[in-house]
């Protein structure tokens, strides 16, 4: 009798995948070209609030084209680490690219975002043939480690923002906040509850399933025990969060 190798999807798959995405700043990003062929490149990678995964890409370059022709695509996430790179979690994400509308209020948030996360970026963003696509998620494969294979819906992957207006209304502000007022909480999160080593750390994203911090090239995701929706629970949590960070340190 066959064995399936794929398990049960459950909260820890669920919860390593959302962190992959949150986490990875660049992905293998594959295109169909006109002729149908399979075509890979690299691209650098944000998310939307609602974990949507965002690519900043040229006109002049191939897989623009492609996408356009046909915005089904594939995105590899795989961080690494030492050792064989095949021992370390990656998906691979079924998306379809959308192209944003730059004037937009999505299309602001999602250039904030996105700079937030690629700083660099911010050198050619606004190049008349640059343009954001947001790349809504389809079905995903996880492999967690050797023999931890999931398959994933976009349910999986995604936060629940429905009810979560106020607070992606709030994000620009409270990340300003934390960062110009509250610059050794944001510190003690990254090392006293996710073990970094210390150093300027920033928040560059928050949405109702955590935070996005960063130092330099490098980005941790603090996840946040229950989902919150509005400023009032993010401030609450955040305060938590910080409380814990100094008893632990």
């Amino acid at each position: 009798m066959a064995i399936d190798p794929i398990r049960p999807t459950d909260a820890t798959a669920r919860g390593l995948a959302k962190t992959l995405l949150r986490s990875t700043r660049s992905a293998a990003l594959a295109t169909l070209t006109r002729e149908g062929h399979p075509f890979a490149s690299l691209t650098s990678l944000a998310t939307d609030v609602d974990g949507t995964p965002l690519i900043l890409i040229s006109a002049l370059s191939g897989h623009t084209g492609n996408l356009e022709a046909d915005p089904r695509a594939s995105l590899l996430l795989a961080p690494g680490g030492k050792g064989d790179p095949l021992a370390h979690p990656r998906i691979t994400l079924q998306v379809r690219a959308q192209k944003v509308e730059r004037d937009s209020a999505e299309g602001r948030r999602i250039r904030r975002r996105f700079l937030a996360r690629q700083p660099r970026a911010s050198l050619y963003a606004d190049f008349p043939d640059f343009s954001f696509f947001a790349l809504r998620l389809g079905r995903a494969s996880l492999n967690g480690g050797f023999g931890k294979a999931y398959e994933l819906e976009a349910a999986d992957l995604v936060s629940d923002c429905t009810q979560a207006q106020a607070l992606i209304e709030a994000e620009e502000g409270a990340v300003a906040h934390m960062n110009a007022d509250h610059a050794d909480a944001v510190r003690l999160y990254a090392t006293a509850l996710l073990g970094a080593k210390d150093g300027a750390w920033r928040i560059s994203g928050l949405d109702p399933d955590g935070c996005d911090l960063s130092l330099g090239d490098k980005v941790l995701r603090l996840n946040f025990d229950e989902p919150v929706t509005s400023p009032d629970a993010l401030r609450k949590t955040l305060v938590a969060l910080a409380a814990k960070a100094r008893a632990g340190s």
